[in-house]
């Protein structure tokens, strides 16, 4: 049976994949972007050139208070 491919697996070959949830920020995010890990867990990202930053992960409450 094959495994069904994780969400950063997901993210590089594709990030804009459904399950991803991928959507810019606004207010002291601006200019990231946010990933749905889990249910709660959510990655947040910067792009720069060719690279992609992780810069923070956490659950929703704890990355949006």
């Amino acid at each position: 049976m094959k495994k069904s491919p994780g969400r950063l697996e997901l993210f590089i070959i594709n990030q804009f994949h459904p399950q991803l949830n991928n959507h810019s920020l606004t207010g002291k995010y601006k200019g990231n972007r946010s990933i749905n890990i889990t249910g709660d867990w959510r990655a947040i990202y910067s792009e720069e050139k060719d690279s992609v930053i992780f810069e923070l992960l956490g659950t929703h409450s704890q990355l949006y208070r």
